[in-house]
């Protein structure tokens, strides 16, 4: 293919599909636990959220600690992966890591606290879950607060293996929630679009509203000519005991 011709295409790309181009070309490795272990870590921890971009639900986030004596095989960014492989490696992840936990903020939280700072929560609940407690982080571009030695690294669930554990472990448990909704909330199509602002849901969105569990600080959802409402058939179900019987699920930590 001729420069120019290759150039003209790169460029007609849009952001998301450059970055995705991005993403394939980096390799997750350990470099970075290694140069943790090397300054004298010993519990590495990497740590992730998935459902930033989401109009609707929590954002996840989770933590893990690799054993340095187990590779999992095949560990990237979850984006790149289909569900089927992400299931697969999350199972092993689980059953291998030193320690790994799971953390959630909902969509009332992060229309509070924005949802920047809800990741930053998420994330840091997840890491105060490891037992036992890492000595170093390693973040997917975030700092958290919190008095431990910490790297952030830019596309970090490409390049670490440790953050792309956490990453698979974030999407797989969200997408399970998402997919949970989808009964409560036909109209939106999350099983297929994870709450995600895809056309058929800001159509959704358009013609019936948000669901209560949709955030209303996003454009998409605030925007919307029909107004938030509880429809009929959650008032019979109580959603708010729901709610707090999925956050209990979540709180859970596996060593």
């Amino acid at each position: 293919m001729p420069a120019r011709t290759k150039i003209a295409r790169e460029k007609s790309l849009s952001p998301s599909a450059a970055k995705l181009r991005l993403l394939k070309r980096l390799r997750c490795t350990l470099k970075f636990e290694k140069l943790a272990w090397k300054s004298g870590a010993r519990l590495v921890a990497g740590v992730d959220e998935v459902g930033r971009g989401s109009l609707f639900g929590p954002v996840v986030a989770a933590a893990v600690i690799l054993d340095p004596a187990y590779r999992v095989k095949g560990l990237r960014d979850s984006k790149l992966l289909p569900a089927e492989r992400r299931e697969v490696l999350a199972e092993r992840i689980r059953e291998h890591a030193i320690a790994w936990a799971i953390a959630a903020v909902d969509a009332a939280r992060i229309d509070q606290i924005n949802i920047y700072q809800a990741s930053r929560v998420a994330m840091r609940e997840a890491v105060l879950q490891l037992h036992p407690a890492p000595d170093h982080l390693l973040i997917d571009a975030l700092h958290l607060d919190c008095n431990l030695a910490q790297r952030a690294i830019i596309h970090g669930d490409a390049l670490s293996a440790s953050i792309a554990a956490a990453s698979i472990l974030a999407k797989v448990e969200r997408d399970r929630m998402i997919c949970e909704w989808d009964p409560v909330f036909p109209l939106y199509g999350l099983a297929s679009n994870k709450g995600y602002g895809t056309p058929h849901h800001l159509a959704a969105l358009r013609q019936h509203g948000p669901s209560p569990l949709h955030r209303q600080s996003f454009a998409p959802v605030w925007s919307n000519p029909v107004p938030q409402e509880v429809l009929a058939f959650m008032l019979e179900e109580k959603p708010e005991d729901v709610l707090e019987e999925m956050a209990g699920e979540l709180n859970q930590t596996a060593v």
